[in-house]
């Protein structure tokens, strides 16, 4: 769709299995960190399909960002709640994780039991700079979209500053620019409206199924009854298996105390996997000898290459963990580690889930509210720093994998160059791009031998 022309007709009607489809190619295709993802989203449900328009992807992506666990998780499963009620956004929301649980138990496995993982490595060379240039062009398209006024230029520079220069927490910075916001929106509602400021006319692709003013559907409306049944159903979800676990094998066996420690992680991933993953380290190597430091390193970077969130990594931690323990006696280890990645998924996102089905009502009835949309108008202009700043992390590591006092890789540096190119001077696939670099990556760590 090209934005200058946009169609003024809806698209047709999506059908749950239509929607379904996309989610589960999604789940395939969402490489790239949150930032790479909610791009990848972005483009295909704004730009292409016209699901839901910029404002209301945008107002659902703020609320996502203040919550703990993985926003772009939780994006797809209040978008997919929003189309098709709580059954969209279960499926929406799983298929995104359930593709890279069963890679990354496949790439475990090989892992933990051959520890031969050459074709991988070369695979993964060629993908860690493409993520990189992912990750710029996330920076860009939010950032051009976002930063309508010079308020809001200031406010994601003010939060590159303070998360790149002091190593002010992600959740400070949010808690900051929601203040910002909320202040701002009184003294200057036109600056903190929705494409406001000079910025006004904001990019459209013309109209949505979900549009600017489209109210909620039925099923998007706060009801007390709704967020009761939710709440119980929660509670019962987690406290079945937990109760289980327990009655089964006790307390202190290795699976019940995985499931436990991931649950209080899910809670407090505040400001996305990198700032619960000391937590997780400590925990995991540190107090349990689930794996070794060495084994974390390794899994953070399968996390980081695989799609799905990176906190999908608490599946690498847990095969590894009851792999390594035995805990279905000698001769099941696999069936040990599959089972300790699948109840670990279930609970470090059961949380997302219930966050999106119980509060997204409530925040359905705000989007044209200024007091609601303002702080998070600032929130998205922070995010664009943030996101800045990632992008600086993954290519230092990606470019000066010694550190800057060593040389730069230049291979990576081609690759990163020629995705950047591709993706913000021709606009191409996100998928052809990591697939044409993964290969790259292969043929450089094939040729190198």
């Amino acid at each position: 769709m090209d934005p200058m022309r946009p169609s003024l007709v809806p698209p047709a009607p999506v059908g749950f299995w239509q929607a379904f489809r996309f989610w589960l190619k999604l789940g395939f295709i969402s490489f790239g960190g949150p930032a790479g993802q909610i791009a990848i989203m972005h483009q295909e449900l704004v730009e292409n399909r016209r699901w839901i328009s910029e404002r209301r992807f945008l107002h659902a992506l703020n609320y996502c960002m203040v919550l703990p666990g993985p926003e772009a998780q939780q994006l797809a499963t209040y978008i997919g709640w929003l189309m098709h009620r709580s059954p969209g956004g279960v499926v929406a929301g799983a298929l995104f994780v359930l593709p890279s649980l069963l890679i990354l138990i496949a790439l475990s496995w090989v892992y933990i039991a051959f520890g031969d993982l050459s074709v991988v490595a070369g695979l993964f060379y060629g993908i860690k700079p493409a993520v990189t240039a992912i990750v710029v062009q996330a920076a860009h398209r939010i950032g051009s979209r976002a930063l309508t006024n010079p308020a809001l230029w200031a406010i994601a520079a003010a939060s590159f500053v303070a998360i790149f220069a002091f190593n002010v927490p992600f959740p400070l910075i949010v808690l900051a620019a929601a203040l910002t916001g909320y202040v701002g929106g009184r003294m200057a509602p036109a600056t903190f409206a929705v494409g406001g400021g000079h910025g006004a006319a904001a990019t459209t692709y013309g109209a949505a199924l979900i549009d600017d003013n489209t109210p909620p559907p039925p099923h998007a409306r706060f009801r007390w009854r709704t967020l009761a049944l939710v709440i119980v159903s929660g509670a019962a979800l987690w406290a079945l298996p937990m109760g289980a676990l327990t009655a089964w094998l006790g307390w202190d066996h290795t699976l019940t105390q995985m499931s436990w420690f991931f649950t209080k992680a899910a809670l407090l991933t505040f400001g996305g996997a990198y700032a619960v993953l000391p937590y997780v380290y400590q925990g995991a190597v540190v107090h349990h000898g689930w794996l070794t430091p060495r084994q974390m390193i390794d899994g953070l970077a399968l996390g980081e290459t695989t799609p799905g969130p990176l906190i999908m990594v608490v599946a690498f931690v847990a095969f590894v963990g009851a792999y390594v323990k035995a805990v279905f006696g000698p001769d099941a280890p696999f069936l040990a580690g599959a089972t300790a990645a699948a109840l670990v998924t279930w609970f470090t996102f059961l949380p997302s889930f219930l966050f999106i089905l119980a509060g997204g009502p409530l925040v359905e009835s705000t989007h044209g509210a200024l007091q609601f949309t303002a702080p998070l108008t600032a929130i998205t202009a922070a995010v664009v720093g943030v996101i800045l700043n990632l992008a600086l992390f993954f290519g230092y590591h990606v470019l000066w994998p010694a550190g800057l006092t060593g040389p730069v890789d230049a291979a990576s540096a081609v690759i990163a160059a020629g995705a950047a190119v591709a993706l913000l001077r021709y606009k191409r696939n996100v998928i052809h791009v990591i697939a044409v670099c993964a290969l790259a990556g292969l043929g450089i760590k094939l040729a190198l031998g």
